[in-house]
């Protein structure tokens, strides 16, 4: 069920119509990503590239999150994620590289609903590519709390979290 902030937004592939230099969520990197690199990555087929709209505004961008393959080596995941993982040199995984919030929407909840939505893409796409997990690498403290807090798991000494697919099997299919 969606919440009711979550119905004014809507979530779709970035395309021209969307305002990359009106967004800025107070992370450079992340800011600068969106203008000059996502649409590259889009092309070569090297990231997907979301972003969440307002109905009444599509072309200004809320939020953005981004998806692509990756693997992990499996002695880098930690024991409560191991549980339900093949036994193979490198454990396939869906890599949540980017996720941000444009400032003037931060604290609305807006980042949870991009997390979850990139949740759902990237258990959908599991069924095609194959994926055990969701890993992040959180840009900050305050990032990897974010995640954290979403039940994602720290890799050791690193920003790196994961959440297992079978996790996020259960969140969307309580």
């Amino acid at each position: 069920m969606c919440a009711p902030e979550e119905l004014t937004y809507r979530l779709e592939p970035l395309a021209k119509l969307h305002d990359r230099d009106g967004f800025h969520c107070g992370a450079a990197s992340l800011d600068l990503y969106l203008k000059t690199q996502a649409s590259q990555d889009l092309r070569r087929k090297a990231n997907a590239v979301f972003i969440l709209a307002q109905q009444d505004a599509p072309s200004r961008i809320v939020g953005y999150f981004t998806l692509c393959a990756t693997g992990l080596a499996p002695g880098s995941i930690p024991d409560a994620a191991r549980k339900h993982l093949p036994r193979y040199p490198m454990v396939s995984a869906t890599l949540l590289g980017r996720l941000a919030v444009a400032t003037e929407f931060q604290g609305r909840g807006v980042g949870g609903i991009l997390l979850a939505k990139a949740l759902e893409k990237a258990y959908e796409s599991a069924a095609h590519v194959g994926s055990s997990m969701v890993v992040v690498d959180a840009i900050d403290e305050r990032a990897a709390k974010f995640y954290a807090a979403h039940g994602f798991l720290p890799l050791p000494e690193s920003m790196r979290l994961v959440l297992p697919m079978h996790t996020i099997a259960a969140l969307i299919h309580p």
